[in-house]
């Protein structure tokens, strides 16, 4: 395959022009600009199969991939930030709504102040409404992790977003291998997800339904989200087949005997990987997947290891709690023999909890789940 010198920006955009995409809706934010504007020249040049339409605002990009999928239509857009937060409402939806619409976020501080810095606080704040997050540690991973996700969100019909840091990514130059078209068109079949509405025939789309009816559909998303890391791996066996590459959910690297383990996301992964063979018994986790979290993956990643310690590098905060890799990472590792167990019973869509309820779950739980307790799995009664 021949190798270009590219940004990330750029990266992401040929992936998007050689993916068949149907429709691209965006607004500009920096540092997210150049990729739509290198889409908007594809277009203007004939070189994009299909549409772009330039819009009015981010809620704007993302409500017209939000109809256009609807109507069976492979959609793409990007954001950054404060673009990303005006979306807030929108990606709720397209989720809720079971729209494959996948998105490129370019990491940028969410203000106050105003910053251009890479802090991933902008697509962490969206990881609870049911959007994959796959996070990218190159410009190449960036071009094959884009190509990766329309299979991947067409398959399991869940939004996607791929997630590269601001600026150390988006706007550095790094060598790319890039594929011929056909070879693209081999991996990226067309979309096969059926529509949900006629454009010829329009009608409202999930109107107003009942707690029990809301949280069925919250636990069924829920189910096809931990499906992700089984999907993208068969994914990966087809792209390493036709590419030579292949991604993990999580990766580690001179794990056996370090008793130091540096965990992270994102451009950072680079740093620490040319650091380590000047760190004494120090190994590295990289976490590519972080909604679905990969807790199963990085806890046979960490039994490599003999840490006494881990060091868990954050590029964002959430007030008040801290860093959110090192929440996540402390979670998955919490139930593993080592202390008491918790359990989840999910009551989403607001459903109220009755003194049944209570009294099944404390008398007849399975006292060996270590997860989520779907209630329908150990007989629950919603009345």
């Amino acid at each position: 395959m021949p190798v270009e010198m590219i940004t990330g920006n750029r990266a992401a955009a040929l992936a998007v022009q050689q993916a068949g995409v149907d429709l691209v809706s965006a607004y500009p934010i920096t540092p997210q600009t150049a990729i739509v504007e290198d889409i908007a020249d594809f277009w203007a040049r004939g070189e994009l199969g299909g549409e772009f339409v330039s819009v009015e605002s981010e809620y704007a990009a993302l409500s017209y991939c939000c109809g256009a999928s609807a109507a069976g239509a492979r959609t793409f857009t990007a954001t950054s930030s404060h673009g990303l937060a005006f979306m807030h409402e929108m990606t709720h939806w397209i989720a809720g709504a079971r729209l494959p619409v996948v998105m490129a976020v370019v990491n940028r501080a969410l203000g106050a102040p105003w910053c251009l810095d890479p802090d991933q606080g902008d697509s962490l704040s969206q990881r609870d409404t049911g959007w994959i997050q796959l996070y990218c540690a190159s410009a190449q991973e960036i071009f094959d992790t884009i190509l990766q996700a329309f299979p991947l969100s067409e398959s399991l019909l869940l939004p996607c977003m791929v997630v590269l840091d601001g600026f150390y990514l988006s706007h550095t130059y790094e060598a790319v291998e890039l594929p011929e078209p056909e070879q693209v068109k081999r991996f990226v079949e067309p979309p096969r997800f059926a529509a949900q509405v006629d454009p010829l025939q329009p009608a409202n789309m999930h109107g107003l339904a009942s707690g029990e009816e809301v949280s069925r559909l919250v636990r069924e998303r829920h189910r096809d989200l931990q499906r992700v890391p089984a999907v993208l791996k068969e994914i990966n066996e087809r792209f390493a087949a036709i590419f030579g590459r292949r991604y993990a959910p999580a990766e580690g690297k001179a794990l056996e005997g370090a008793e130091t383990v540096v965990v992270t996301a994102g451009s950072i992964y680079e740093t620490v990987v040319s650091a380590l063979p000047g760190l004494d018994k120090t190994g590295m986790i990289r976490i590519k997947v972080f909604r679905p979290f990969p807790a199963e993956e990085l806890r046979s990643l960490l039994k490599k290891s003999e840490a006494r310690r881990i060091i868990v590098i954050d590029r964002n905060c959430s007030p008040g709690a801290g860093g959110i890799l090192a929440q996540e990472l402390k979670s998955a590792l919490y139930n593993d023999g080592s202390g008491p167990l918790v359990q989840n019973l999910l009551l989403a869509g607001g459903i109220d909890l009755s003194p049944q309820m209570l009294r099944q779950l404390v008398m007849e739980a399975p006292a060996d789940c270590s997860g989520d307790l779907i209630m329908e799995q150990w007989g629950v009664d919603l009345r």
